[in-house]
């Protein structure tokens, strides 16, 4: 095991070829980085993961086994993208055609965000802070904060709070006991003031 610039460790048989990747973060085996990803700080990027140049994590993100994150996608602070996690990012490939980054769908998941087991996101989508997608969704358009979506295609279910427990019919946490306000705009939940 091996340790590079920075405080970034990268297993030896890892490879991490950005020069953008912040100090305590840890690329595990068969995992790759391409050059020109930007990875933030103490992320976690699990065995045989993939982060593409122009793809972006923010700090303490973990990027679970076999996760795929092409260019265009960007996650905020705090994502967590489980096993098998897969973003697209272009909505009529053909190998034939080869598009450049201006070309390509981009997807923004904000801060705090869980991606289940198997999901797939669908590119052009922005996923809301803290929202909780259930494993093997399909992620086909725009998530508000703090809901929880599952199916094909996704739908949403109910809500989460921050702290990843579900909020009961008056919006407050089950567990922590927060409490939140649903939008009149289709933006999800705020925290109650």
């Amino acid at each position: 095991m091996s340790t590079t610039g920075s405080g970034v460790f990268v297993h030896p048989r890892g490879l991490c070829e950005s020069d953008e990747v912040g100090a305590g973060t840890r690329v595990w085996a068969f995992a790759h980085v391409l050059p020109g990803a930007r990875v933030g700080r103490d992320c976690n990027i699990c065995d045989g993961a993939f982060v593409e140049t122009g793809a972006v994590l923010g700090d303490r993100c973990t990027v679970k086994n076999g996760t795929l994150v092409f260019a265009g996608v960007t996650c905020e602070d705090e994502v967590f993208l489980g096993p098998n996690v897969l973003f697209t990012n272009d909505f009529r490939p053909r190998a034939a055609i080869k598009k450049g980054p201006g070309a390509l769908g981009t997807t923004l998941v904000r801060r705090g965000a869980s991606l289940g087991a198997g999901t797939v996101v669908v590119c052009g989508v922005e996923i809301g802070s803290y929202a909780f997608a259930a494993a093997g969704s399909i992620i086909t358009k725009n998530v508000p904060a703090h809901a929880f979506v599952a199916g094909n295609p996704a739908v949403v279910k109910g809500w989460v709070c921050v702290c990843g427990d579900r909020v009961d019919e008056t919006l407050t946490c089950v567990d922590c006991g927060s409490g939140y306000t649903l939008s009149s705009d289709d933006q999800g939940l705020s925290p109650r003031r």
